[in-house]
């Protein structure tokens, strides 16, 4: 006799809606980029286990410009401050960011990786500008434990301004690495709660 296939766990929207379950997120912010806490007058980021939000102010409150998640703030920045100043990453016209639109002083990732010749050629006057950005930013964090719940949740964050027709939502970066929920992972809706108005974290999101 041929062995019955094996049953596969997945979640039912139907029969399964009472498992889902209601969290608050509390953010914490805003605080500096490591080494600028003595020019904006910040905190410096603690250096916790969960998600953070880069943002620059905006109207009456922030604006994001990325999301990500780490097992160490501190680490991580150390790590984005190096990629920035090797030309890895997009650097923005701050002051074009704080009106909510976009606009490259240079291009990062894969344009990057084929034009390390003209980044080299006007570094200065990158890191000019790389300088300013890291100035402004204003940084929000969230600490949150669970290795997957940080990963649904930056899902979860980015998806929301991905699919927003808002003129703010071409601040973000497209193309990264995201993971959100899996068909056997029981949804959790989360309730953002944060003292200040930041615009692209939506006041409920299911991860």
């Amino acid at each position: 006799m041929k062995k019955p296939l094996p049953e596969f766990p997945c979640f039912n929207r139907i029969k399964d809606a009472s498992l889902i379950k209601t969290e608050d997120l509390f953010w914490h912010g805003p605080f500096s980029w490591i080494g600028f806490e003595h020019v904006n007058g910040l905190e410096p980021i603690p250096d916790i286990v969960g998600v953070y939000l880069f943002t620059f102010e905006y109207k009456d409150g922030y604006i994001i410009r990325s999301a990500g998640v780490t097992n160490s703030m501190k680490r991580r920045f150390y790590q984005h401050t190096r990629e920035y100043k090797k030309g890895n990453y997009t650097i923005l016209d701050v002051e074009y960011a704080k009106k909510g639109e976009r606009k490259e002083i240079w291009h990062g990732w894969e344009y990057a990786k084929e034009h390390r010749d003209e980044f080299a050629e006007n570094k200065d006057l990158i890191l000019q500008f790389l300088e300013k950005e890291l100035q402004a930013y204003r940084l929000f964090v969230s600490e949150v434990t669970d290795k997957r719940k940080r990963e649904r949740i930056e899902f979860a964050i980015m998806l929301s301004i991905y699919s927003s027709k808002e003129p703010w939502a071409d601040l973000v970066d497209h193309g990264m690495a995201l993971r959100g929920r899996f068909n056997d992972e029981i949804p959790i809706k989360v309730k953002n709660v944060c003292s200040y108005k930041i615009y692209g974290l939506p006041e409920e999101m299911e991860i």
